[in-house]
């Protein structure tokens, strides 16, 4: 059986870690683990989502794992290099770590995870001892050599106090988790190294002990070099309410031929044999896109549950796929129809007018060349009659589903 440091490695979980070697980490002696997430947003995205995946890796292995929500860390902000984050509430953080908790726990599978708030002794510090007993291990120095710090300092805006002193807050984290719970690996995004460092070194200078850091590559859009995330705007969330299960699954349906496989190691626990046979299909018949299927289905199945997954698979294949809307259940024709765009329609209506008012065409010229070209269907049939009617028997449940070609796709609404 595969050693956990083979496994990180060859599933493109690793880009820094503290040790000589990753299995001085991974594979000896089973270790309490954490990663430590602030409440920036009340929702889990894609950009953000494989680091969740590698602190699940470590649980499945037999390490004992540690989720910490930042409330107290959240309401100082970790420095970010172009301007400084929103002060948030409490409530506000309150409410955002109860989403991101309920996420976490799902994205881990039911698996035993010791859920902890800094807030809950980071509000109790007193700031004579913390400067005393924590600041004096800290060189101004080396803080504004950390990129985020060090770009703000350039600017005009600057850098205020209370970010500056955001690596010692987490710092402090992991030397408290090390001493009450005694956990001695940090694991986070790159863009964290420089933080979770400080805790290792911290831990080094008061405790005289080795603990570990371990970070993740930024995971990129190979097909234009982009990360997923907040800052570029292409954030894809975990939360239905913010993006839908549909739009979920759509998302890694369009996964670019370059990154697919990159995905399906990072963001399933597939076995390299599924992946490596799937991916096989994929180069025999890359128009299939077996992959991006199976991609979709399985990360949909992780962060919305197994019904949903189906669900959106069902739909998916209506609306592109031409499985026809029969068998469907309630949950699917709701879906299906904020799923896609819609149009209101009467019985008896014009076929060429409905394509009109669908938008499927822009007029009635044009919507006859489609008609010509066989490239409308109604329900999967094709149709090329201009004077054809809609009748009861287009409808299941009171919708239609009229396309033109393969992508272009309209849910018709019977009118009461």
């Amino acid at each position: 059986m595969a050693k956990l440091s083979e496994i990180l490695k060859s599933r493109g979980y690793v880009y820094q870690y503290s040790s000589e070697n990753l299995g001085e980490i991974t594979d000896g002696n089973k270790r309490t683990v954490y990663l430590g997430v602030d409440p920036t947003a009340d929702s889990i995205h894609v950009g953000n989502l494989a680091v969740y995946m590698l602190l699940r890796r470590f649980a499945d292995a037999g390490h004992k794992v540690i989720l910490l929500i930042g409330g107290g860390t959240g309401m100082i902000g970790d420095p970010k290099p172009d301007v400084e984050r929103p002060l948030l509430s409490i409530e506000e953080i309150t409410t955002r770590s109860e989403k991101l908790k309920k996420q976490a726990e799902k994205i881990l599978g039911g698996i035993e995870v010791q859920l902890v708030n800094n807030y809950d002794w980071l509000g109790k510090l007193e700031l004579i001892s913390f400067l005393r007993d924590t600041g004096k291990y800290f060189t101004v120095n080396s803080l504004i050599k950390k990129d985020a710090i060090s770009a703000r300092m350039d600017s005009e805006e600057g850098i205020s106090f209370t970010e500056f002193s955001y690596p010692l807050l987490q710092a402090y984290d992991f030397w408290h988790l090390y001493t009450e719970h005694a956990c001695d690996v940090q694991i986070g995004g790159s863009d964290q190294w420089g933080n979770i460092v400080a805790g290792v070194e911290l831990i080094r200078r008061k405790e005289s002990k080795t603990a570990y850091a371990l970070t993740i590559p930024i995971i990129v859009d190979k097909s234009n070099g982009k990360k997923f995330g907040k800052s570029e705007g292409n954030a894809v969330w975990l939360d239905a309410e913010k993006t839908s299960p549909y739009a979920f699954y759509q998302f890694w349906l369009g996964a670019s031929d370059e990154g697919v496989a990159d995905y399906l190691k990072l963001f399933t626990l597939l076995s390299d044999m599924e992946i490596e046979a799937v991916m096989e299909m994929h180069r025999r018949d890359a128009k299939e896109h077996h992959a991006q299927h199976l991609l979709a289905r399985e990360v949909t199945t992780l962060a919305h549950g197994a019904d949903a997954a189906e669900t959106v698979e069902k739909v998916s294949s209506v609306l592109f796929d031409d499985a026809g809307l029969k068998g469907l259940d309630d949950e699917a024709l709701a879906m299906l129809k904020s799923a896609a765009p819609s149009h209101d329609v009467s019985m008896d209506a014009l076929l060429i007018d409905v394509l009109v008012g669908s938008k499927l065409a822009s007029s009635k010229r044009e919507a006859r060349l489609f008609l010509t070209d066989k490239a409308v269907s109604l329900n999967g049939e094709v149709i090329t009659d201009e004077e054809q009617k809609l009748t009861a028997e287009d409808f299941y449940n009171g919708i239609a589903l009229m396309k033109r070609g393969k992508r272009n796709v309209c849910v018709l609404h019977l009118e009461n």
